[in-house]
C-alpha cells in the first residue's frame, strides 16, 4: 500500500497544522496495513482497498472524538466504517456495472404462445356449444353484428337471436370454466 505524506492541505478544521499531519500519519502508521488487510479479504481487490483505506481514514480523521479514544476503539471504529464502505461499493451502481444508455432497448415482443393456446380453448369451448347458440356467438362477437343483422342473416326474430345469445354465453361460459378458465 503506497504511502503519501500530509504537509499541508484542508482537514477537518480547515488548514492543517504540523500536529495534524503528525496525527494523520500516527493514524495511517498504526492502523493503515491491518486495514488493508482486512479489506482485501473482505473484497479481493487490492487496488480498491487502497481507496477504502483512504477513506476510512479520512473519516477517522474528520471526526476527532474518534481520534482521542483508546486504539482499540478507535481500529474497532475504523474497521466498521471499512466494512460498511465496502458493502456500500457492493452495492453501488458502479459496482454493478451499471451503464447509463441514450435510448432505451426494444421493447421484446410477446412470442404469442398464450394467445395461440387462448383460441384453441376457446375455439373448444365453442365447438361444445349447440349450432343454433353458436352461429349467434360467433357473429355477435367474432363479426361485430347487431341484434337486426343477425336476425336479418339467420332468419330468426330479434327476441329469438337476443335468447340464444344470451344461452349461448352462459353455456360457452360453463364449458370454459369446464377447461379451468376462471376470468
Amino acid at each position: 500500500m503506497p504511502r503519501t505524506r500530509l504537509d499541508e492541505g484542508s482537514g477537518a478544521g480547515g488548514r492543517a497544522t504540523r500536529r495534524d499531519a503528525l496525527q494523520l500519519e500516527a493514524l495511517y502508521d498504526a492502523h493503515a496495513a491491518p486495514l488493508w488487510r482486512y479489506v482485501v479479504h473482505l473484497t479481493g481487490d487490492r487496488a480498491g482497498a487502497d481507496d477504502i483505506v483512504q477513506e476510512t481514514l479520512l473519516r477517522a480523521w474528520r471526526t476527532p472524538k474518534i481520534l482521542q479514544e483508546d486504539p482499540s476503539a478507535t481500529r474497532s471504529w475504523m474497521f466498521t466504517v471499512a466494512r460498511h464502505l465496502v458493502i456500500d461499493e457492493a452495492r453501488s451502481a458502479h459496482h454493478r456495472r451499471e451503464v447509463d444508455v441514450a435510448e432505451l432497448p426494444e421493447r421484446a415482443a410477446g412470442d404469442g404462445t398464450d394467445a395461440l393456446f387462448e383460441a384453441i380453448i376457446v375455439e373448444e369451448a365453442l365447438a361444445a356449444l349447440s349450432a343454433e347458440h353458436r352461429a349467434v356467438v360467433v357473429r355477435a362477437y367474432y363479426r361485430g353484428l347487431s341484434v337486426a343483422e343477425m336476425a336479418g342473416e339467420l332468419e330468426i326474430p330479434p327476441g329469438t337471436v337476443k335468447s340464444r345469445l344470451h344461452y349461448g354465453l352462459r353455456a360457452l361460459r360453463l364449458a370454459l370454466q369446464e377447461k379451468g378458465v376462471t376470468r
